[in-house]
């Protein structure tokens, strides 16, 4: 199947390129959503694409697997700062997450995680975006909204467990997302003053998955 890309891609041979990179990247997704161990083969027949035109792009299946999840967290990133103009703690932390369950970031992170090696870069920006989010829920306990208990690791379980919902129909898996997360922000408010049963996440403790498929996923725990 040949996609159709369509957009403000230049004419002509730019064009096409600009046209081929977004197919092969819309492809990737699906297909690496339905199955991380696919080949990279799968990507190219889904993309309606050569094998060289994707490697013109991207080496290996690594390179690939990298430039999705890159591409995620510079999302998730952009949705921090934006949220950081918000003048009221909670609402810019609730904005943050509604925004970033509906642009579907964590659905394919979280299941690429360790399944490639990350550069030096990706690790930056990594704890970039671990500042931002650390900022929001900062700001959300000062305004007295954001319950005391909470922590910034519970965020990426927040997002973690909408981006495990999915149905068959997109629109209605949104519509179930954003269900799910209203339920989740209403426990996270400060007036359910019931202690969270367990101990927080523990710093780190969930960054072992981002670790190449070749280290021992027990390590450090």
């Amino acid at each position: 199947m040949v996609r159709q890309i369509e957009g403000n891609a230049p004419p002509g041979r730019a064009g096409r390129t600009a046209r081929n990179d977004a197919a092969i990247l819309d492809a990737a997704r699906e297909v690496f959503l339905e199955d991380p161990k696919a080949p990279i083969a799968a990507v190219a027949e889904r993309a309606g694409v050569g094998m060289s035109a994707l490697y013109r792009r991207y080496a290996g299946k690594d390179d690939l697997l990298r430039r999705l999840c890159h591409d995620g967290l510079r999302r998730f990133i952009g949705e921090a700062e934006a949220a950081a103009a918000d003048l009221d703690g909670w609402t810019a932390l609730a904005g943050f997450l509604e925004r970033v369950v509906a642009s579907d970031v964590h659905s394919l992170t979280v299941r690429l995680a360790g399944t490639f090696t990350p550069t030096a870069e990706m690790r930056q920006d990594a704890e970039r975006s671990a500042e931002l989010a650390a900022g929001l829920v900062e700001r959300a306990h000062a305004g007295g909204r954001l319950r005391a208990d909470v922590v910034v690791d519970d965020l990426g379980l927040v997002l973690e467990g909408c981006a495990a919902i999915r149905v068959p129909d997109p629109v209605r898996t949104g519509e179930l997302r954003r269900r799910h997360l209203a339920l989740l922000l209403a426990g996270m408010a400060s007036d359910h003053a019931a202690p969270l049963p367990g101990p927080a996440p523990r710093p780190g403790e969930l960054d072992w998955r981002w670790r190449s498929h070749r280290a021992d996923p027990h390590e450090g725990l």
